[in-house]
């Protein structure tokens, strides 16, 4: 298909979707400004989440309101939140999501109504984040008998929860977009497993609600289709100790909490406290988010107690072929292409880091590893999954490969914002 015909067909969708008439509670919103959002790629950046900072929007805005604000273009209502890290009453950020042809530069008006007051917005929701532990039941040992899940937000991880306890559901939190879906082993395994889903819809409140055993079937949602074993299976975090990557796995304790489950971004907080490897204890404190629209999964770490290198990397499947990737002027990428998901079909997997951080590549018995040096005791790395089977999805690994490039010239090119 032409490019002419493929940019033609993407702003009939830009009229009909991704935003919506502006309502009448828009004059409930007195201040406002305007900003501008340009692209600076030949690329369409479907569902490009823009990054707003509160302070920015202060310094033009000293009224500026993020309990109570509107985000258009043209009249035309966009999907935004307001990002609460601290969960503190005070939103750090917002989020916009617009898309965005070759070179295309969109004016966006900011609306807001000053003060304390909260004007909510809600939005179609497209990513989640949850996690569930059963109640009503014992543990019997290791094991947890009876009782249903419930749905919380924090979790001091007990001692005795192990692999298998029937304690949390699909055994620690999990979270996806419209696109996959993850969890990790809120255990000793601490490794990241792949949710495939054949819709573009949300389905992890539904998963599991009878044990971990029947979302290793395929059903009319998708299915798990990883098998992660003692792998770093897709993007886990680990230290490489005595030829092998070490995940964490013995540590004073452990606690997890869903910061925030929204309509644009999700994103879940662990720290372990303690964790072991040789000689060394360290406390880490991972946060793993997810944006609407997309597969990527963005890992941010913070560590205590200057260790020689964190690590992450991909599962070693006999059917997945090894791929090191084409370096993009910040970002590049390892990756595994094939028939290696549990349904044995083709199944793509890509971890993306820094090249600044790159120690080395290297490998052990389990995983492709990249072994990675925290600049002042932060990391960041992304990782994603792309399954033939979903709706509209990679089929092949040509198309795989140049939708990885696509994702790394992406985070190497970000969106420009003029206030």
């Amino acid at each position: 298909m032409k490019k002419s015909l493929l940019i033609a067909l993407f702003l009939i969708i830009l009229v009909l979707g991704g935003c919506r008439p502006k309502t009448d509670i828009s004059s409930q919103f007195s201040d406002k400004m305007t900003i501008q959002v340009v692209n600076p790629t030949d690329l369409i950046r479907r569902d490009e989440v823009v990054e707003l900072p509160v302070h920015r929007l202060v310094s033009r805005l000293p009224g500026f309101n993020s309990r109570a604000f509107l985000v258009l273009d043209n009249d035309r209502e966009l999907a935004s939140q307001a990002i609460d890290r601290d969960n503190d009453g005070q939103a750090e950020q917002i989020l916009v999501v617009l898309d965005l042809l070759p070179h295309q530069s969109r004016t966006l008006e900011i609306l807001t109504a000053p003060g304390d007051q909260a004007i909510p917005r809600s939005y179609p929701k497209r990513t989640q984040a949850t996690l569930a532990i059963k109640t009503g039941g014992q543990f019997s040992g290791e094991v947890y008998q009876g009782g249903t899940f419930s749905d919380i937000r924090f979790l001091r991880v007990p001692d005795h929860v192990t692999d298998h306890s029937e304690y949390i559901r699909f055994e620690g939190p999990g979270w996806e977009s419209d696109r996959v879906g993850y969890r990790f082993y809120l255990d000793w395994r601490n490794a990241i497993d792949v949710f495939g889903k054949k819709k573009p819809e949300l389905v992890l409140h539904k998963v599991g609600l009878d044990g971990y055993e029947s979302y290793h079937h395929l059903s009319d949602w998708g299915m798990d289709v990883l098998k992660v074993g003692e792998s770093l299976g897709l993007g886990s975090i680990a230290m490489w100790h005595d030829g092998r990557a070490e995940r964490v796995a013995d540590t004073d304790s452990v606690t997890c909490e869903i910061v925030y489950s929204g309509d644009i971004e999700s994103l879940i907080r662990t720290t372990y406290f303690g964790w072991k490897v040789g000689d060394g204890s360290y406390r880490l404190t991972s946060e793993l988010s997810i944006r609407a629209g997309s597969r990527l999964t963005r890992h941010d770490l913070q560590v205590q107690g200057d260790p020689p290198n964190l690590c992450t990397g991909i599962v070693k499947l006999a059917d997945g072929e090894w791929m090191a990737d084409d370096v993009q002027e910040v970002w590049s990428t390892i990756a595994t292409y094939g028939k290696q998901s549990l349904a044995e079909d083709d199944l793509g997997l890509a971890v993306i880091f820094r090249r600044s951080d790159l120690i080395r590549l290297d490998a052990d018995a389990h995983s492709h590893v990249a072994i990675l040096q925290p600049q002042q005791g932060t990391l960041t790395t992304y990782f994603l999954a792309a399954w033939v089977q979903e709706a509209d999805g990679i089929t092949n690994k040509e198309a795989f490969l140049a939708s990885l490039h696509e994702t790394t010239e992406r985070l190497s090119k970000p969106v420009r914002v003029d206030y």
